[in-house]
């Protein structure tokens, strides 16, 4: 499940972020899980998606989960967590209040280098479909659709292959 989100935070000039990327930790939890729920994202039709959504301390301590803090106020701005096998992202969300600030590039940036310290080749992406876009912005490459699974999931998502050199 990756958002990213697109078009948020229109009518106003993007700002970059003073950001860094730390290691998620079991108190996070609760933060990351009200990020999923409250990503503008997933709403309307999306929205049976999150609903009921926990990111738990156990998720965090079994997955690479990295977070996106803002040095100076410690909020979390974004996170992603990654799976080693098979290799695939298995979420990516950027604060709605975050979108437009360089924090899903710089998430993007670190998942690389977390993949290839970890000697994996390419990570698998199954997109929400409306961040699709922006995977493909950070060359990601479509591979294929995984089709809906009712009840869980209602609709096709583009399956994208993120190569790591």
């Amino acid at each position: 499940m990756g958002s990213v989100g697109e078009g948020r935070g229109r009518g106003r000039a993007p700002q970059r972020a003073d950001a860094m990327v730390r290691r998620a930790a079991a108190g996070d939890a609760r933060r990351l899980t009200r990020l999923v729920r409250t990503s503008g994202a997933y709403e309307g039709p999306y929205a049976s998606m999150v609903e009921g959504y926990r990111v738990g301390p156990d998720y965090i301590e079994t997955h690479r989960v990295f977070v996106a803090e803002d040095i100076a106020t410690g909020r979390i701005l974004g996170f992603y967590a990654l799976l080693l096998d098979p290799p695939e992202l298995d979420l990516m969300f950027v604060a709605d209040s975050a979108q437009g600030l360089g924090i899903g590039r710089l998430l993007a940036t670190h998942l690389r280098e977390e993949a290839r310290s970890a000697g994996l080749t390419g990570v698998r992406i199954v997109s929400h479909p409306p961040a699709e876009g922006f995977y493909r912005s950070i060359g990601a490459e479509p591979v294929g659709t995984v089709r809906a699974d009712p009840p869980a999931v209602l609709w096709d998502r583009p399956e994208l292959l993120l190569r790591i050199a």
